[in-house]
């Protein structure tokens, strides 16, 4: 934990002009810009060509999350717009996939945006649905986490919960992009092999990626696998203390198949490759749950931020022991899916145990995502990000991609 007390935040930032934000995606999503950092040295290329600088018989993972329509927009009788923000369900279940079937009602928590003007009483909003409306109702329900609860029901009641959204949910677009979300983002605010709803922000790192990417992937054997992490509001979340050991990471769902623990196992695979920085705090945090089991006999899968930076975890595990005592336990258990909450920090210092490749997007200043980053490739970010700056790369979520080497 000492290295963690002298990395100040300040030391993280960069000048990101507002023209630099890519405010809308490429017309091709496989044309954005590529800057390829390998042995202490930069390039570019195009994305589309990312097959050519990736290793054969390496082993690629995605996260295929779905983002969901998270942004209700309601109107109240005096005008005054509220807008609700879910962002995981409470009651009658709080499982995500079985909480997007419910009918009736659902208790979810949520972000309200202008609070101050819904102090009580319920809103109310009509949804036109072919030839009929729904109407959905809120209610507050109380707080939890510095969250709002909020209750929401809608008639005709056989409806579920995930047609409501489908319907009256606006794309969760990030703030700083500043406007609002239009037809398009609907799709393109979506990697096209999104499976699992249950976001609240895209994976971007994936959005790059089309049919044609992959398939030159699968031409060079380079085989593929996927995992899920749910990405919360979190992970806008900026770091508002002066040093990282005082910033409290945000916690994410995350959900990784037996036959996915299998692959990582038993891979000849050359290289490990991620695509996103969330697929990468899954492996690691993956890792971390199989070096607990060990440890402590400890089944519960949460990572809490600091565990990787504790003594008593901080010993030399192999990989493959880790993954088999994991397998193990699934066995015992019999289960084929491992579910679980990460709260991981990966900062400089971080020792990385499965990831050898990054695939990922530029991201904010300051941030907890340019400190994982920084561990991955070391203060190289910089030179990295200073290359971008002057090669007209587009940055954060609609921006051009990176490819890291360790």
């Amino acid at each position: 934990m000492n290295q963690l007390s002298s990395i100040l935040i300040k030391d993280y930032d960069y000048p990101l002009p507002a023209e630099r934000i890519a405010k809308f995606p490429l017309a091709d999503r496989d044309q954005s810009k590529l800057l390829i950092y390998k042995n202490g040295k930069l390039s570019q290329d195009i994305f589309s060509q990312i097959h050519k600088h990736l290793p054969g018989n390496s082993l690629i993972l995605f996260n295929e999350t779905k983002v969901i329509r998270a942004r209700l927009p309601f109107i109240k009788d005096t005008g005054a717009k509220i807008e609700i923000f879910c962002l995981e369900p409470v009651s009658p279940v709080s499982e995500i996939q079985m909480a997007f079937q419910q009918t009736k009602c659902v208790v979810w928590k949520c972000f309200v945006g202008n609070a101050k003007r819904w102090k009580t009483g319920q809103l109310k909003l009509s949804i036109p649905d072919g030839d009929s409306t729904m109407v959905l109702s809120a209610e507050k329900a109380g707080t939890m986490d510095q969250s709002v609860l909020v209750k929401l029901s809608w008639s005709p009641p056989e409806k579920t919960f995930a047609e409501i959204l489908e319907k009256a949910g606006l794309v969760p677009l990030p703030p700083y992009l500043g406007r609002e979300a239009v037809e398009e983002d609907k799709t393109r605010y979506q990697t096209i092999y999104a499976h699992y709803d249950g976001s609240v922000a895209a994976p971007t790192a994936g959005l790059h990626f089309t049919e044609t990417v992959l398939q030159n992937l699968a031409k060079k054997n380079i085989s593929t696998d996927k995992l899920i992490l749910h990405v919360g509001a979190g992970t806008f979340k900026p770091v508002s203390s002066d040093k990282i050991i005082d910033h409290e990471m945000h916690t994410e769902k995350i959900i990784i198949r037996k036959s996915t623990i299998e692959k990582l196992l038993n891979s000849k695979s050359e290289k490990i490759v991620v695509v996103g920085t969330t697929t990468l705090r899954t492996l690691e945090s993956l890792y971390w749950y199989g070096v607990k089991l060990l440890l402590d006999g400890s089944c519960n899968f949460f990572i809490d931020q600091w565990d990787p930076y504790q003594n008593k975890y901080r010993v030399k595990l192999p990989v493959h022991k880790i993954l088999e005592a994991i397998l193990n336990k699934m066995d015992a258990c019999k289960i084929n899916e491992l579910q679980g909450k990460t709260q991981l920090m990966i900062a400089p210092g971080y020792e990385f145990k499965i990831a050898d490749i990054l695939i990922t997007n530029f991201h904010q200043p300051k941030s907890t995502l340019l400190l994982l980053v920084s561990a991955f490739i070391g203060n190289d970010w910089l030179k990295a990000y200073q290359y971008a700056l002057n090669n007209d790369f587009r940055f954060l979520s609609y921006g051009d991609s990176c490819l890291f080497f360790k």
